[in-house]
């Protein structure tokens, strides 16, 4: 199966979606991107805006997810306007560009999933799946999944090692914002094998 994988991070989504696949991983930074590398040596890595790559690749790939950035979307960034931490920014519309996009064109037999937090807006598009803080649209049934409580992405951020990937040794500069980044590999699991039901 040919997989694009956009906004790839370091992976957490992609860890345990296994190495039997033709796998395209878009990242723009290019020290993620080397960190990603080392994680999945057989991967494609491509370097470059992963919105662009998206409208000029889409039809060509069965399984498409994408994760766009989500700060500007984020609940925090409405609460921190509030207590003067952050600037007020319109959200970036990339996320609803991309889900018409894949709703309207998507090949016949391709499945997509496109990934953010919940928003503190009420969505423009209502997500076809939430799980944990985590809005999900899809063209797939996503059944629900439940974590024990030590699985869930905020009680792991504050290590060096998250979910398994360990970044110290990197040259990525925010290290943090990275690891915060990360979908739980068994969220990415059980998105990537519900595509088949």
């Amino acid at each position: 199966m040919k997989i694009l994988n956009l906004y790839a991070g370091i992976g957490g989504n992609r860890k345990l979606w296994g190495n039997n696949h033709q796998i395209t991983s878009v990242e723009y930074d290019k020290d993620i991107a080397d960190a990603y590398k080392r994680f999945y040596p057989k991967d494609k890595i491509v370097v470059c805006d992963a919105h662009e790559y998206l409208i000029k690749h889409y039809k060509n790939y069965d399984f498409i997810w994408s994760s766009p950035p989500c700060p500007t979307h984020s609940g925090i960034r409405r609460c921190g306007v509030h207590a003067g931490q952050y600037e007020a920014k319109y959200p970036e519309m990339d996320l609803y560009q991309q889900i018409i996009l894949l709703q309207n064109f998507s090949p016949l037999g391709q499945k997509w999933l496109v990934e953010n937090v919940r928003p503190y807006y009420k969505p423009l598009i209502r997500p076809t799946s939430i799980i944990n803080k985590h809005y999900f649209w899809s063209n797939f049934f996503i059944p629900e999944i439940s974590l024990k409580k030590n699985q869930t992405h905020n009680e792991v951020v504050g290590s060096r090692t998250v979910y398994g990937f360990n970044i110290s040794e990197t040259k990525i500069r925010n290290k943090r914002q990275v690891l915060r980044n990360l979908v739980d590999p068994l969220i990415g699991k059980h998105i990537f094998d519900s595509r088949d039901l």
